[in-house]
């Protein structure tokens, strides 16, 4: 690759697909965008269930009770938010390969860092109050 490709690359300069298949970039946009909006929606699923949840565990008298119930809807709400990240990084990955630019592939690489260190140690709390619930 010379310098001026070097260049183009970065600046993100539109490649085959968008000269010669612009319909086709044109509807994996909208794809991507289709699965940011069903990973918010299937977080904020989560937060009304987990709220909910809380609601209904605040009701129980005995503690011990109280307790679990809260420990149980935590669970959900992380399974919850792992899973609209997942959905998140895939939406990521289809934007990164559609730019062919440099600054969205290092940007897709911080975001797919952040987001696996998230769900990383979501999932260790996750397991550990499944421990806590299995005592």
């Amino acid at each position: 690759m010379n310098r001026d490709g070097l260049a183009a690359w970065m600046e993100g300069n539109e490649g085959i697909l968008h000269t010669h298949l612009p319909l086709i970039v044109e509807g994996l946009e909208w794809v991507a965008a289709i699965i940011v909006l069903l990973s918010i929606l299937l977080m904020l699923i989560g937060a009304v269930r987990f709220v909910v949840g809380c609601v209904t565990a605040e009701a129980a008298r005995d503690g011990a009770v109280r307790v679990e119930t809260m420990n149980r809807e935590r669970i959900e709400l992380g399974r919850y938010i792992l899973a609209g990240l997942e959905l998140l990084i895939v939406s990521d990955i289809i934007h990164t390969a559609l730019s062919f630019a440099l600054t969205d592939l290092l940007f897709l690489g911080l975001l797919v860092l952040i987001r696996s260190a998230i769900s990383y140690f979501l999932d260790r709390e996750i397991r550990d109050i499944r421990e806590e619930l299995a005592r």
